[in-house]
């Protein structure tokens, strides 16, 4: 679909590339190190030895492959519940995926250290496919600094192993849960080339039931009206995922890489709902079966040149292009108190078309320091159209078809010193200047643009107490923002079925800004001899143009529009230990204890409190897990807490979530070094979810709405063999 633009509009609007002769300043400044002679470069140790959350001065968490399969979870999001400092809130593909307990963008997801595309869901990503995942606390100028809560950069596979071969076969049940999956790994050297493959696919199927009250209450605090709400969904979806990969290595060293990445994603749900009028009349618009069935395709293709120019200088450029389409299918079948049923056919489609070059330029010529620039630069165009189709639908006026398009042009350009003053202490030192412009046009509005300039200076400094203690003190200082999405910017209107202050259409604004923080991390860390680790950190950031939803009342319509609504403040402390316990007695028991606290405060000037949290903050979250080896088998499980309660996000509106314990426990058993059995065992207490919604009408009454969903637990079977 292409929409005609206006003339000339893109000319006026774009990007300063000033920030560009920085770059080119220092990178003169690496051709003269590059002649001299080379520096001394300290080496901290063997590849075994080092552990990057010991010794890297800007601070992250890497979670290995291993520690992702230990539980055979068929998705990520699963897996990244476990981690110290994340949590993950809802499921399936609603689940997001939260650092100091804030989601909505505040915590910056990456795949290979680059944004997702629009609409890419991380639970169609099985571990089986990932490498490492590295989760960042503090931003770095390497990756994009939209980052005010942290940054989770999920790797893909990139190691190859000659002659591995290796399959996998598994299956999840449950009561309401069935997935079967299953995943090839390939991976050899032929002389100069090296490939890999790596193959996942699952059919996750499950099912729900909730049971919604709502409650009407006048301003004496009497009840006017009592519904009850037993909703049914059934979800069935298909996950097919293709990363191969082709290194080739020239005489000279310098190496070229293909690296593919195919994802299929195909998601149907089929929900009914029944209705219980307990009290008062029935004037409410409630849709009684609601069918979905989207499809989401995504191919992208990246190229890798690594140069080697000599005297400890390296290129290391990408380039990359992307494609994605979403096509959906939403029927919604209804009823209005009175009048004849309806039916709504809203089928959609949508693509984006994109590339993209990324570039590092890297020095280790200066004694102590390792210099590096780089850029990040990109356009991508984002179209859509939405087919609307009602019929009837009693009091509704018949809405036309939606045609919108977007287009995002963006470069960044960095430069950042890791500098090891002594060798105790050492600084890191960057600064990312950001430029994002985003046109947007349809059928429905006027042409409308939002451009943001971002700098984000970063430091971060890494000090080891004297003697050989293990003992590190850690500090860091950042200006970091969360950019509007794409969709938020568009000046649309989203109708709801049924408009309501719960469930209100939703309308985009094209004047949102990008919210800015400023904010400081604080730690300390004990690393012991055998492996163990006690840490405790504290944080907070100061944000402003914090974007709230502000709900309207309209023409017989509610609606939900961002808006930047004044500053914020979010505060945290994190407490991590993990104990081998041959680290407290002489035993040969290889047991492993780990555990993690975090707990997060924020406060929103602009709602009144108490509770006015922000993005719906998760106060409190910690996990508590085991791992004990012994021969062939080894066995281990995992509690994790999530602390709910009361957000007010509004003057009028407040939410409730209820608290969340998961137990997960799993055994593997090594048949041999070519086969082993893993068996899993999720959500073993099966605790209900519980959520609300308070809504108050000034002077009026309120609307209390409570929902309860049962969950269930599942066991897990995976088999793999290598041949």
């Amino acid at each position: 679909m292409h929409l005609p633009a206006t003339a000339n509009a893109a000319s006026t609007h774009r990007l300063p590339l000033r920030p560009a002769l920085l770059a080119a300043l220092l990178g003169t400044a690496f051709s003269a190190d590059a002649q001299q002679e080379p520096a001394t470069v300290e080496v901290r140790g063997s590849a075994d030895a080092y552990d990057a959350r010991r010794d890297d001065t800007a601070s992250k968490i890497v979670v290995r492959q291993e520690d992702l399969l230990k539980y055979g979870d068929t998705s990520v999001v699963e897996a990244l519940k476990r981690v110290p400092g994340v949590t993950v809130s809802g499921s399936g593909r609603n689940s997001e995926v939260r650092m100091r307990g804030l989601g909505s963008g505040y915590t910056q997801i990456l795949i290979d250290g680059e944004r997702a595309p629009t609409g890419f869901s991380i639970d169609s990503l099985s571990p089986e496919v990932i490498e490492r995942i590295e989760v960042m606390r503090v931003a770095v100028a390497e990756f994009s600094t939209q980052a005010i809560a942290g940054t989770i950069n999920i790797v893909l596979k990139k190691a190859v192993k000659p002659g591995q071969r290796s399959f996998k076969l598994g299956h999840v049940r449950g009561a309401a849960a069935n997935t079967p999956d299953a995943s090839l790994q390939l991976s050899d050297r032929r002389g100069r080339l090296a490939y890999s493959l790596s193959a996942s696919a699952s059919r996750p199927q499950s099912s729900e039931h909730s049971r919604t009250l709502e409650r009407l209450l006048d301003a004496d605090g009497n009840v006017t009206g009592l519904r009850g709400i037993d909703t049914d969904i059934a979800y069935d979806s298909q996950f097919l995922t293709l990363t191969p990969r082709l290194t080739w290595t020239f005489a000279e060293g310098d190496t070229l890489t293909s690296q593919t990445v195919y994802n299929f994603y195909r998601y149907k749900s089929d929900a009914f709902s029944r209705d219980d009028i307990l009290q008062g009349p029935d004037t409410s618009l409630t849709p009684r079966a609601q069918q979905r069935d989207s499809i989401w395709r995504m191919l992208r293709e990246e190229l890798n040149w690594v140069h080697k120019f000599g005297g400890g200088v390296k290129l290391d450029a990408k380039l990359s292009g992307m494609y994605t389409r979403v096509s959906t299918n939403a029927n919604s079948t209804g009823v209005v108190p009175g009048a004849p049923a309806f039916t709504v056919v809203e089928p959609a489609d949508g693509w984006e078309r994109g590339v993209t070059t990324v570039g590092k330029l890297s020095s280790t010529a200066s004694a102590g320091h390792v210099l590096a620039v780089g850029w990040d630069a990109g356009h991508s165009t984002h179209d859509a159209v939405n087919y609307k189709r009602r019929f009837p639908v009693p009091g509704r006026p018949p809405i036309d078809d939606e045609r919108y398009a977007l287009e995002v042009s963006r470069a960044a350009f960095y430069a950042q010193d890791e500098w090891s003053i002594t060798p105790r202490w050492s600084l890191y030192l960057g600064a990312r200047w950001e430029g994002i412009l985003v046109r947007t046009e349809g059928n429905t509005f006027d042409t409308a643009h939002a451009r943001s300039r971002i700098w984000s200076p970063l430091l971060q400094t890494l000090y080891k107490l004297p003697g050989d203690t293990g003992q590190q003190l850690r500090f860091a200082l950042s200006r970091t923002s969360k950019a509007p999405t794409l969709l938020s910017l568009l000046p649309l209107r989203f109708a709801s079925t049924d408009s309501s202050q719960f469930n209100p259409d939703l309308a985009g604004n094209p004047n949102l800004r990008p919210e800015i923080a400023v904010g400081f991390d604080a730690g300390y860390e004990h690393h012991w001899k055998t492996g163990g680790l006690w840490s405790v950190s504290v944080s907070q950031r100061r944000i402003r143009d914090y974007t709230r939803n502000v709900l309207t009342f309209a023409d017989g319509r509610w609606t939900s529009m961002p808006v930047n609504s004044g500053d914020a403040t979010t505060r945290g402390l994190e407490l991590e230990a993990k104990l081998p316990l041959k680290a407290l007695i002489d035993t040969g028991l290889a047991l492993n204890l780990n555990a993690s606290l975090s707990r997060n405060w924020s406060t929103v000037d602009a709602v009144p409190g108490p509770d006015n949290r922000l993005d719906a903050q998760t106060p409190l979250s910690a996990t508590l897990g085991a791992d004990y080896t012994s021969g062939r088998l080894t066995t281990g499980g995992t509690f994790v807490f999530k602390n709910g309660g009361h957000v007010r996000v509004l003057r009028d509106q407040a939410l409730y979530q209820s608290v969340r314990r998961d137990l997960d426990l799993y055994a593997l058993w090594q048949f041999n070094p070519r086969l082993q059995l893993r068996l899993a065992a999720s959500n073993l207490l099966a605790q209900d979810r519980e959520r609300a919604s308070d809504f108050v009408f000034p002077g009026a009454g309120s609307q209390h709405t409570q929902t309860l969903t049962p969950s269930h637990r599942s066991v897990r079977a995976t088999l793999q063999m290598k041949f």
